[in-house]
C-alpha cells in the first residue's frame, strides 16, 4: 500500500480524456429514449437540499435490471466517464451532485420486491424499491422493516449507500445492521453478490458492509437482502417534557440501561416545539422533549411506559402523556418526522440547512448545550432535534443565502460543530452522510484510517468513474 498522508489530495489514475459523445452515442444505442438530456431533469437529479450548488450530470438513463446498469458502467469505463447512482434525491449532503459532469444512473424504475422469506424473516428486493412500498407490500404477513429516515420516499437502495438510520434506530439498528447481503456492479463492469443470506458468516472480509455506506463510489447497488422484524402486539408512544435538557438525557442513559423497550427515543428543543406546535396544531410545553415509541406485548409496554415514567419524573419530568391508538401514534410522529417543513413553512422566506452529528450518549447533553451557545453567540436560529437513543442530533439552521454575513456565520457553526463532535469521540455525520458537504473533516475523524480508505477506493475504482468527488478530498 502506497503510504498516504491525511489532509493530502492524492491524485487517482486516468487513463485518457473523457469522450463524452462516443459514450452518448453508445448509450443511445442501447437505451434509445431512456437516456434523456433535458436541463431540468438533469438539475432535478443533482443535490438541492444544501448550500452546495446544484452541479447537474449532462444525462440520465432509467436501466431496468441488474444486468442493463452492468452495461452502462462498461460504456462509462470505456469512455471515462463519470456515473452517480440516483434513488430518490433524498440525500442531504450533495452526494447527487456531479462536479466532473457525467451520467446520473437513476434506479427508480428497478423497484420489484423479488421474495419474501417469512420463515428467515428477510426479503429481497430492487434498489429503487421505497421503504414505504415495502412496507406496504409486507403488511399482511405481519412483517414490517424497521429502518426509518424520515421519509417514505426514499429508496433502499440509496439508504445502504448512505448508511441510514433514523427514528428507529435505538431498537433495530441503522441500514449496517439491517442488510444481509447485495448485488452491486463493480466499477470494472461485474456483478458481485456480497454475501448469503445466512444470518452470520466469517468467510472472509465483509463486502456488504464495505459497500453499506459507500455513496456509490465503490460500486451500484442494484438488489438488497434485508431482515424483517414482527410488527409488536403493543405499540404505545409517549410525549415527556422535562426542565431540562440535562434531565431529559439522563432518563434515557437510565432507560436503556435498564433495558426498556424503548424503539424511538427523540429529543426536540423548546423552539422545536413551539414550531412544530403552529405546523401541526399541538399543544405541547416549550420545554426539552421527549417523543417515545415502546414495542412489546401489551404487558410489556404496559410495564415499560410505568418504568419509564417513575424514571422520567426522579429525573426532572414536567408532564407526561402517552398515546395508545394508531392516529394518536400517526400524527405524533407525523409531526416529528415534518421538523424540516414545519422550519420552512415558520420562515418562509429563509433557506434551511439540516446538520449532522452523532455524539457517545453520555455526552449529548453537554454538546448539545454547546451548540446552543454557539448559535446564539453568533446570532443564528436552529431549532434542534435528535435521535437521542443513539446520540444522534440535527440543528435545523435559517439563513438567508443572500447575506454573506449570515452564510459566513453558518459555515462557521458548522465546521465548529463537527469538530465539538469529533473532539467528543463522536463522528461528523451520524446518518446524513459525507458527499461533498463533509469532506473536510473526513482527516480529522479518521487519522490515517483515511488512506486505508484510499488505497480501497483506488483498487476498486482506479479510473474514478463512480461518483467522483464524494467521501475522500481528492477524488
Amino acid at each position: 500500500m502506497t503510504k498516504s498522508t491525511p489532509g493530502v489530495v492524492h491524485k487517482p489514475a486516468s487513463h485518457h480524456a473523457i469522450d463524452r459523445s462516443g459514450a452518448l452515442a453508445s448509450l443511445r444505442a442501447v437505451f434509445g429514449n431512456r437516456l434523456a438530456q433535458g436541463e431540468a431533469l438533469c438539475r432535478q437529479h443533482a443535490n438541492t437540499l444544501t448550500w452546495l450548488p446544484n452541479q447537474p450530470p449532462e444525462a440520465v438513463v432509467y436501466p431496468k435490471s441488474t444486468s442493463e446498469v452492468a452495461q452502462i458502467v462498461q460504456i462509462a469505463r470505456d469512455f471515462n466517464w463519470p456515473i452517480i447512482a440516483f434513488g430518490a434525491g433524498t440525500s442531504l449532503e450533495g452526494q447527487l451532485n456531479a462536479p466532473q459532469g457525467g451520467l446520473s444512473v437513476d434506479l427508480s424504475g428497478m423497484d420489484n420486491i423479488l421474495n419474501v422469506n417469512t420463515q428467515d424473516l428477510d426479503c429481497t428486493v430492487e434498489a429503487g424499491v421505497s421503504r414505504g412500498q415495502l412496507n406496504k407490500y409486507l403488511r399482511d404477513t405481519g412483517l414490517f422493516f424497521p429502518v426509518d429516515p424520515g421519509t417514505e420516499l426514499a429508496t433502499l437502495g440509496g439508504m445502504a449507500s448512505t448508511r441510514a438510520s433514523g427514528t428507529t434506530a435505538v431498537r433495530y439498528g441503522t441500514m449496517r445492521e439491517n442488510v444481509l447481503r447485495m448485488t452491486v456492479v463493480m466499477a470494472d463492469g461485474s456483478t458481485v453478490r456480497t454475501s448469503s443470506r445466512a444470518k452470520k458468516s466469517s468467510a472472509g472480509y465483509d463486502l456488504t458492509k464495505l459497500i453499506v455506506g459507500s455513496e456509490g463510489t465503490l460500486g451500484i447497488i442494484t438488489q438488497l437482502t434485508l431482515k424483517l422484524h414482527g410488527i409488536p402486539a403493543s405499540i404505545v408512544a409517549a410525549v415527556v417534557a422535562f426542565s431540562s435538557l440535562k434531565g431529559a438525557c439522563d432518563a434515557v442513559m437510565a432507560a436503556i440501561a435498564q433495558g426498556l423497550g424503548l424503539a424511538r427515543i427523540e429529543l426536540l428543543d423548546p423552539l422545536q416545539i413551539e414550531v412544530l406546535n403552529r405546523h401541526a396544531g399541538l399543544t405541547l410545553k416549550p420545554a426539552p422533549t421527549l417523543f417515545l415509541e415502546f414495542h412489546g406485548s401489551t404487558q410489556a409496554t404496559s410495564e415499560q411506559v410505568s418504568q419509564f415514567k417513575n424514571i422520567a419524573f426522579d429525573a426532572g419530568a414536567q408532564t407526561f402523556e402517552h398515546a395508545e391508538t394508531h392516529e394518536e401514534r400517526r400524527v405524533l410522529w407525523k409531526a416529528r418526522h415534518n421538523v424540516f417543513w414545519a422550519v420552512k413553512e415558520a420562515w418562509p422566506d429563509k433557506s434551511v440547512l439540516v446538520t449532522d452529528v452523532c455524539v457517545p450518549i453520555s455526552r449529548l447533553a453537554e454538546c448539545v448545550a454547546r451548540t446552543e451557545e454557539d448559535l446564539k453567540s453568533v446570532g443564528l436560529t436552529a431549532p434542534i432535534v435528535g435521535h437521542v437513543g443513539d446520540g444522534n442530533f440535527h440543528a435545523i439552521c435559517i439563513f438567508d443565502p443572500n447575506n454573506k454575513t449570515e452564510v459566513t456565520a453558518l459555515k462557521g457553526f458548522t465546521q465548529r460543530l463537527a469538530v465539538r463532535a469529533i473532539e467528543m469521540d463522536g463522528t461528523c455525520t451520524g446518518e446524513h452522510g459525507i458527499g461533498q458537504g463533509k469532506k473536510e473533516f473526513m482527516a480529522r475523524e479518521h487519522g490515517d484510517g483515511l488512506a486505508v480508505m484510499r488505497a480501497i477506493k483506488q483498487a476498486l475504482d482506479p479510473q474514478n468513474i463512480l461518483n467522483p468527488g464524494k467521501i475522500i478530498p481528492g477524488f
